[in-house]
């Protein structure tokens, strides 16, 4: 009889993280994160892996524990958003004892998911309790009242204006370098003395209390997704909820909405792209230069992703849509450009996506038969690259505007999850 090959979880990561990068370097290739002491004494293992905050990682537990770790005690109000946990990964404390299924976390904000969704962090990314539904057909969305913008939530915020977001410029590695620096400058707007046990931090616009997210009676969200300042949540029905910052379409309603305050559907498969808009998305180079959208987009959302100023959902079928800030080439529509609209990315319309994350500049998906591939910015190395292959092009920290193959051996895929400027990845491997 042919025994089973056993198998255990183990959970990668690369790119940048405050605490646990040495000397504050880039991690250029993925390796393997340990346990919490308490957890790995019981028997217990990796579940999953989720979108990390600004400047910290998360991840769940086999036993349904949230575990962060990665960020340090200058990073303001995202180090208490994480638990305060540093180079070695901890539980998070959350206020119930039930399992977590999904959680992640954008600027300096969280969101979880056990039978019912938490959220804590900046104040503007808890949704009111009002529920507004709106029809996938609306062509316009009003402006909230208080959609008013204050100098303290911008820490996300490239330095460069709005405008150059869409010219297809080339970003030179020094524009990255110091972009990343103004970045780290601005998200200190507060300091860590503040205790994480109390439950106010003690300005108007931050809680480290969670607090219950309500979508209307009879929806059932199974998954989440945090991105600076706005937020997604998939239900068990395949529609997609969106609420926060809007501003360069991360929310998906085809305006730069700024601010929206109660949970709204968001029309994911809006597939008509004529023969002209399809022959800009897909260049030359691309992973399938004759890349077509012959492929039936799907019925339903089963995958979900926020990046800072970003958004990604993969459909039933495999096809994967992004929309949102596209300056580093986040949206992998072959441009910079920002996309107001979920659009599928034609350079993969031959494969089929699984996984999907996304980072404050990149993205990362898995496909149907076990491959990594990213696009985005590369400035700390959160594609995952490596640098033994520098001549060839393949390992460096050069932005990508297309899906690029990452190299990974010895291990399966199963999922993947991207903070500010790191990435990790939840693989099998052979005991």
């Amino acid at each position: 009889m042919k025994m089973e090959e056993c198998k255990a979880t183990a959970v990668y990561m690369c790119g940048y993280l405050p605490g646990v990068s040495p000397e504050k370097s880039p991690i250029l290739s993925l390796v393997p994160v340990p346990l919490p002491a308490s957890s790995s004494h019981c028997g217990d293992s990796w579940k999953d892996v989720c979108g990390g905050g600004c400047g910290f990682a998360m991840a769940i537990s086999g036993s349904g524990k949230l575990v962060t770790w990665g960020s340090t005690d200058d990073e303001g109000q995202s180090y208490m958003t994480s638990g305060k946990h540093g180079e070695i990964p901890q539980p998070f404390p959350l206020p119930h004892e039930a399992s977590v299924v999904k959680a992640a976390a954008g600027w300096a904000h969280c969101v979880s998911v056990t039978g019912e969704v938490y959220t804590w962090g900046w104040k503007e990314c808890v949704p009111s309790v009002k529920i507004i539904h709106v029809s996938a057909a609306a062509g316009s969305f009003q402006k909230d009242n208080n959609g008013k913008q204050n100098a303290l939530l911008t820490g996300q915020v490239s330095p460069r204006s709005q405008g150059s977001s869409v010219t297809g410029r080339t970003v030179s590695q020094s524009d990255n370098r110091k972009a990343g620096e103004e970045i780290i400058k601005k998200r200190k707007v507060s300091t860590a003395q503040e205790e994480f046990e109390n439950s106010s931090s003690g300005d108007d616009f931050f809680t480290v209390s969670p607090s219950l997210v309500t979508l209307g009676p009879g929806v059932r969200i199974t998954n989440v997704a945090a991105g600076g300042r706005h937020t997604l949540a998939l239900s068990d029905m395949g529609q997609v909820w969106g609420w926060g910052y809007g501003g360069e379409g991360q929310l998906g309603l085809g305006s730069r909405i700024k601010m929206v305050s109660s949970p709204h559907l968001i029309p994911c498969l809006d597939t008509s792209v004529s023969e002209k808009d399809r022959s800009l998305i897909v260049p030359q180079g691309s992973l399938n230069s004759s890349a077509q959208a012959s492929k039936f987009p799907g019925n339903y959302v089963k995958e979900i992703a926020c990046g800072g100023r970003h958004s990604a959902v993969v459909t039933d079928a495999g096809a994967l849509f992004t929309f949102g800030w596209g300056l580093y080439g986040q949206c992998g529509q072959g441009s910079t450009n920002d996309q107001l609209r979920p659009t599928c990315v034609l350079s993969l319309s031959e494969i089929q996506v699984e996984r999907v994350a996304a980072g404050l500049w990149h993205t990362v998906c898995i496909t149907a038969n076990g491959r990594v591939y990213a696009f985005g910015g590369n400035q700390f190395g959160q594609l995952g690259t490596g640098d033994e292959q520098a001549e060839l092009g393949v390992g460096d920290s050069i932005d990508r505007n297309i899906p690029s193959r990452v190299p990974i051996e010895g291990c399966r895929p199963k999922n993947v999850a991207c903070g500010w400027w790191h990435t990790l990845l939840l693989a099998e491997t052979p005991l």
